[in-house]
């Protein structure tokens, strides 16, 4: 099995060979230097090199230069090296037993180290963002999942009734499987939503055709539309943006599906796109019942639902998956609404 490593690790090693030979030949000046200096000492003051007496007090101050070279690089190994690796290992124990909250501070000039606590401080907060998710997760299901649930046990228990009609036992089972389908929708939201708020890492830039990927997000969501016989104003000239491809294309989605849900039966949902210097802007408009202006502030929060007649169609959480994905890629994300005139909602990217 063959091992390559990069041209940055290539580097990183002739540092250190550069570091290690620089060093040995330094210690090596310093005695030497050390040795003659001393040698010459003691022929000024009249001394024999050769003679026994030289000899012990060369041999002497020999090894107390010795013993001063070894105290001065044990104190820069204490200082430098070991004291930061029983830092580490402190550390690496509070993460074990389950403290993620814990970083590392390092101010010491060796690369090595300094790798290494920032690798230790990227992998406790990565740990500590599953916690959180994990958290998140488990305070949201036993809020949310109650609904869905109850109706499910009571659809299930109304089946074992034997003097059901077909239509009816029918009529309870697709009702059942409504409820198993939001259920399944609710989990995803919620991680989706968990995982965007604690990731720190974004996917690398695309280059991509922002129109056309409208155009997909709406050909992707024809059933929703199609059942409603929605129809679509559409304005989408060619532009071209780098950015996080996969995360916007579900914003557009969530955007979509959201007009044509609350439009009603033939009604009319607006798409535009349009660029300035600096911003690309998506419109997506409905021509639904509208919100207040109280509904408007609370809109993109978690589990919050203006149309509570509707609450069966949604779980309050695409908006709210929305407005982090677009903050994620340093965007805004703005409405504009009021009561009986619909809305629009506005995604203002940076170019």
């Amino acid at each position: 099995m063959k091992i390559r490593m990069k041209r940055s690790e290539v580097r990183h090693y002739k540092k250190m060979v550069i570091r290690l030979t620089l060093s040995l030949i330094t210690t090596t000046v310093i005695i030497v230097s050390a040795l003659s200096l001393i040698t010459l000492i003691l022929k000024r003051l009249g001394f024999n090199a050769v003679s026994k007496a030289s000899s012990v007090i060369v041999l002497i101050l020999f090894y107390l230069i010795c013993a001063a070279i070894a105290s001065c690089i044990s104190y820069f190994a204490m200082w430098n090296i070991f004291r930061p690796l029983k830092d580490l290992s402190s550390a690496s124990k509070k993460i074990a037993d389950g403290d993620y909250s814990i970083r590392l501070k390092y101010d010491g000039r060796l690369e090595e180290l300094a790798n290494a606590f920032d690798n230790f401080n990227y992998m406790a907060q990565e740990l500590d963002s599953v916690e959180m998710m994990r958290n998140d997760f488990v305070a949201n299901v036993s809020h949310e999942f109650k609904t869905p649930l109850s109706a499910l046990g009571g659809y299930l228990t109304l089946l074992q009734d034997d003097s059901l009609t077909e239509e009816e036992r029918d009529e309870f089972i697709t009702r059942s499987f409504f409820s198993i389908e939001k259920l399944n929708d609710l989990t995803d939201n919620i991680l989706r939503i968990s995982k965007l708020e604690h990731q720190s890492a974004l996917d690398e830039p695309e280059t991509f055709r922002l129109d056309e990927q409208l155009r997909e997000a709406v050909v992707m969501i024809e059933p929703k539309w199609s059942r409603k016989n929605i129809s679509f104003d559409i304005e989408l000239p060619e532009i071209t943006y780098t950015g996080q491809r996969s995360m916007l294309f579900q914003v557009w989605t969530n955007l979509i599906s959201n007009a044509i849900k609350f439009s009603d039966e033939g009604g009319i949902v607006t798409l535009r796109l349009e660029q300035s210097e600096h911003h690309v802007k998506v419109y997506v408009g409905d021509e639904g019942a509208g919100m207040t202006e109280e509904e408007q502030r609370h809109i993109f929060e978690k589990f919050y639902q203006a149309d509570t007649s509707r609450q069966s169609q949604g779980n309050g959480l695409g908006l709210a998956i929305c407005k982090e994905i677009v903050s994620k890629c340093s965007g805004k994300i703005y409405v504009t609404s009021s009561p009986g005139n619909g809305s629009v909602f506005l995604v203002s990217l940076r170019k």
